[in-house]
């Protein structure tokens, strides 16, 4: 649980201070460059507008050598064409084909060919006769692949690999379309020169075998029950808007019939340097990054930008129901329409959010979750410019309708509306928000997520309100509060959504189109990327952890304690590290669990949750299978309180009967719904075929065994829980002195250890032949994964191993990546890399996966079987993984708040020195010829287990048999329930 205070309120060092001197606009000019700033703002956010209008947003955080980017585009699928939805998405695709001076081995003879793609498209778009859009579609196909005999696929991917980057991703929303980076500091000047020749001028290439990645993309969104929530959450809500009107993926008809002209059309009008940003935090000196920012971008030119402007939405007269069928659990969402971004009342809303759900002490998590009347239950807001959604989610427990817990939603609404909470809660929302605030400047990504939020928002002209926004909710009194909601949450404006169990009978898939693969051209480099792999960097030199020096030890009467200074802030964090879990005992998890819901003889649970919340503290309890780690962290002055207050309920806690026979009835249900999620039905296959039909997934207690639990069975495990060994962390602004003496009185420990029982074994399968484990799941795709047990894990294996991964499969612009996406256009996603154990004892596996459609399953396996039978061998792409490797590793750093746990996980390996350092050194000389060895000795003509999660209503049996023994398994065998 994360649990904060209205004691922050005086913590908020001078942030606080200063906010009450006010938050306002101002301006400065540096370094030849004016821009504005928001007073007293703690990110120090600088925004510029460049001449060509390119709104540039800086704010510097010294912390790591690296910076984290942000590319925002106000445009997304609220700007598409309504007759051609998902375009916005779909060129958000393009922008990593390349130019014509990247991407092409030859733009002269390419672009031809692809102007002829182009108006193939637009006569396919126009024609209605299948028969002529089938011959069209095969010219189509045709003229692509002669096209594609120029592209060189992936090259913006091993661009970024080059450099170090570690987050290469883009995302469109409703509102916008955002490209995504996180670089390392030294890389800038490079990194700045791509991006402008990104966007001078994009070329939309390898077209239709990219189009299919979308259509697989829509037909895993006809898979997720909760993504088709969602499109009803939003077209509810929103009957005449583009919000509720035109999903981001688009329409299957749209996506059927696309628009290259359309595309570049949207490109022109969108992406033009008035309506972008570039959005950078992290190590940098802003006077210099603008002008390198100004340098690059001034070639584009703005142009008139007309914003979407949405119709005023009539108010819902309701309350309307709506009901969605899907395999998964059950669930229901009461939905209202919020106000615009910006405004006083979406603040309001805000604030009723957290009132009633901040995972805490809200009225849903204490009246709800901690007395366990539902499964689970939240509520949420997500705002936008013309409006937001507010939500409330709740999932049934055992024997729950679906009514039964949206009447218990109400009724939370009710006690929001009437004023059934107490007065502190919102100075201690309050607090919560300034403790995230102070926390989440730490991190580069959060700071840029923020910034590129607002901008999208409002072009970065109500940063200041954002700034303010806590000192504005603690004006709030609670009158004002149960006021707002009382017009806000009335009896008919809102939509309640069923998610019911049952056939889709809605669902119509997108047709595989026939496809040839194209030529990607692997290991073939465009002269510009060449230029950019072969000049050099700055140098940044690594910085490692010294376990002997970084952290420091010492005897807490018979248990180790290692200590961490703090010295950036006030917070602290206790750990306690036990060699024991649930493989030693089940009813540990259980207990921890049930904890949760207990109270001592003086305090109740609630009474204990409100207690911690005072505190600004928070307590975790995390069993995994061999070990158990117990968390106490918050703010450092309230350590002792915090502490004290965890000894005494987990040693004094006091057995619940109620709370026990509610918990059963809740892992109860939590385990049929396991069994109804596709994801973890493919866990409890792979673990299957690691281990066996005795395995770590399906290790859980029998029914009868968990029915027939006391309460004392688990109080007396929680009661005796620190007579076992264990570790002892802490970091935090005490001195090692006060820390352990501190200790010492608020944590006792027995004069000789309890051993631990034993922990049963699982030992991995070797495989001798290949197999194939079957789940049938009503799905539109097919989800197919390799297994294969490797060596023993030896730490001088981990270099090759990461340098195989970053070239085979373990990630974009890798090999698998590129031949079974780019190329065959077989998969959405797809994946293949070895995994390096946790613990030394364990060995070496191997996944791999691709997730097709259904009609694609047996070209997929038979795509990534030549892969793992054959490695491609290409110099420059091994080259650009080995080097990207060596980038990244420069600039990581493992902060100190991090140093005890990096330390306990070397140790449960065997290692005693940062092998972050070993790794590096042996990257140096490591060769493709290595790869290919490695490659040939663990996988190549091996057999495999195959895990397959598809229905067997779309996918063969009997072309499954053709891969191995076929053994169709029931969930029972899987989940072991």
């Amino acid at each position: 649980m994360r649990i904060v205070s209205t004691f922050l309120l005086l913590m908020a060092m001078a942030v606080s201070l200063k906010a009450q001197k006010g938050i306002e606009w101002k301006q400065a000019t540096a370094g030849g460059y004016t821009y504005r700033y928001v007073t007293n703002d703690p990110m120090g956010a600088r925004f510029y507008t460049l001449k060509n209008g390119l709104t540039v947003i800086l704010s510097k955080n010294t912390k790591e050598p690296r910076v984290a980017v942000r590319v925002a585009v106000r445009a997304g699928s609220n700007s598409d064409p309504v007759d051609h939805t998902g375009l916005a998405h779909y060129l958000e695709h393009l922008l990593f084909k390349g130019t014509d001076k990247y991407g092409s081995l030859d733009w002269s003879k390419e672009k031809p060919l692809l102007d002829q793609v182009e108006k193939l498209y637009e006569q396919y778009n126009k024609t209605t006769d299948p028969a002529q859009r089938k011959t069209i579609y095969q010219q189509i196909d045709q003229v692509s692949g002669e096209a594609a005999k120029y592209a060189i696929a992936g090259e913006y991917d091993r661009m970024m690999k080059v450099l170090g980057s570690q987050a290469t991703n883009a995302h469109t929303w409703v509102e916008e379309t955002v490209y995504e980076e996180d670089i390392p500091a030294n890389a800038m000047d490079k990194f700045l020169a791509i991006q402008a020749e990104r966007f001078r001028y994009p070329v939309f290439r390898i077209f239709h075998t990219e189009l299919e990645a979308v259509y697989e993309e829509k037909n895993r969104g006809l898979d997720n029950d909760g993504n088709k929530m969602q499109e009803a959450m939003f077209s509810s809500i929103f009957p005449t808007h583009h919000y509720g009107q035109q999903t981001t993926i688009g329409t299957i008809e749209h996506l059927k019939n696309p628009s290259i002209v359309a595309i570049r059309q949207f490109y022109d009008k969108f992406y033009v340097p008035n309506n972008m940003a570039i959005i950078m935090a992290g190590d940098f000196n802003p006077d210099e990054l603008v002008a390198k920012i100004d340098k690059q971008f001034a070639f584009m030119q703005p142009k008139p930008v007309e914003e979407y402007k949405g119709p005023k939405e009539a108010p819902i007269n309701g309350p309307e129901v709506k009901e969605v069928f899907g395999p998964s659990a059950e669930s229901v969402r009461l939905v209202y329409r919020a106000p615009a971004a910006g405004t006083r009342d979406a603040m309001l809303a805000d604030l009723a959010s957290s009132v009633l759900s901040n995972g805490n002490a809200g009225l849903i998590d204490l009246n709800l979750n901690k007395q366990q009347k539902v499964l689970g239950a939240g509520a949420g807001l997500w705002q936008y410019r013309d409006y937001g959604i507010f939500f409330l989610v709740a999932s049934p427990k055992q024997g729950q309708t679906l009514e039964a817990a949206k009447d218990l939603l109400m009724g939370q609404l009710n006690d929001l509306k009437n004023g059934n909470f107490e007065e502190s809660l919102i100075p201690a929302i309050v607090a919560n928000s300034k403790l995230n605030e102070l926390q989440g400047l730490e991190n580069n990504g959060n700071r840029v997520n923020q910034l590129m939020d607002d901008y999208i928002k409002s072009k970065g002209a109500s940063w200041n309100k954002n700034v303010a926004m806590i000192d504005e909710m603690k004006k709030v009194s609670k009158k004002e509060l149960s006021d707002f909601a009382k017009g806000f949450f009335t009896d008919n404006n809102y939509v309640i959504l069923y998610k019911r169990k049952g056939e889709d009978k809605n669902v119509t898939k997108v047709d595989k189109p026939p496809i040839t693969p194209v030529e990607t051209n692997e290991g073939k480099t465009s002269p510009f990327v060449a230029a950019v792999i072969e000049s050099k960097l700055p140098a940044v030199k690594p910085v490692w952890i010294d376990y002997d020096n970084d952290l420091q030890k010492r005897q807490l009467n018979n248990a180790e304690l290692l200590y961490v200074p703090n010295k950036e802030n006030g917070l602290f964090r206790l750990t306690y590290q036990f060699d024991m879990g649930g493989w030693n005992n089940k009813l540990l998890p259980i207990a921890a669990q049930y904890l949760e819901y207990l109270g001592t003889d003086k305090l109740t649970s609630e009474a204990i949750s409100k207690q911690f919340y005072n505190l600004a503290c928070s307590f975790d309890v995390q069993p995994g299978d061999d070990q158990t780690a117990i968390t106490i962290s918050g703010l450092g002055e309230n350590f002792e309180k915090a502490v004290r207050l965890f000894e005494d309920l987990i040693r004094n806690c006091q057995p619940d009967a109620e709370a026990l026979e509610n918990l059963k009835a809740t892992i109860l249900k939590a385990r049929a719904n396991n069994k109804l999620n596709k994801g973890s039905i493919a866990r409890g296959l792979q673990s299957y075929a690691y281990y066996g039909a005795q395995n770590p997934f399906n290790y859980v207690l029998p029914e009868a065994a968990l029915q027939a639990l006391k309460p004392e069975d688990l109080t007396t495990i929680l009661h005796s829980l620190f007579n076992y060994q264990h570790k002892i962390g802490y970091y935090g602004p005490l001195s090692l002195t006060a820390s352990s003496g501190s200790l010492k009185n608020l944590h006792p420990l027995p004069g000789s250890w309890t051993s631990a029982p034993a922990p049963v074994k699982f030992e991995r399968i070797t495989q001798g032949s290949n197999k194939v484990l079957f789940a049938n799941y009503d799905a539109v795709q097919s989800e197919i994964f390799w297994v294969r047990s490797l060596s023993k894990y030896d730490p001088k294996n981990e270099a090759l191993v990461n340098v195989f991964n970053n070239y085979f499969g373990g990630g974009m612009g890798t090999i698998v990546f590129s031949v079974i996406r780019e190329s065959k256009a077989l998969a959405y996603s797809t994946y293949a890399f070895v995994n390096t154990p946790s613990r030394k004892s364990d060995p070496f596996s191997f996944v791999a996966y691709v997730g097709s459609q259904a009609d694609k399953m047996n070209d997929a396996i038979k795509a990534m079987n030549e892969l793992l039978n054959d490695l491609p061998q290409v110099e420059q792409g091994f080259t650009n993984a080995r080097t990207g490797l060596m980038k990244d590793m420069e600039t990581d750093r493992i902060q100190p708040n991090a140093i005890i746990a990096s330390y306990l996980n070397a140790q449960r390996k065997g290692i005693t020195v940062d092998q972050r350092q070993v790794n590096y050194e042996a990257y140096k000389n490591i060769t493709l010829n290595d790869l290919d060895a490695f490659h040939r000795e663990k996988l190549s003509q091996q057999p495999y287990t195959y895990c397959v999660v598809a229905s067997d209503k779309k996918v063969s049996l009997d072309d499954l048999k053709k891969y191995g023994e076929l053994k169709v398994l029931s969930l029972e065998e899987i989940f072991g329930y």
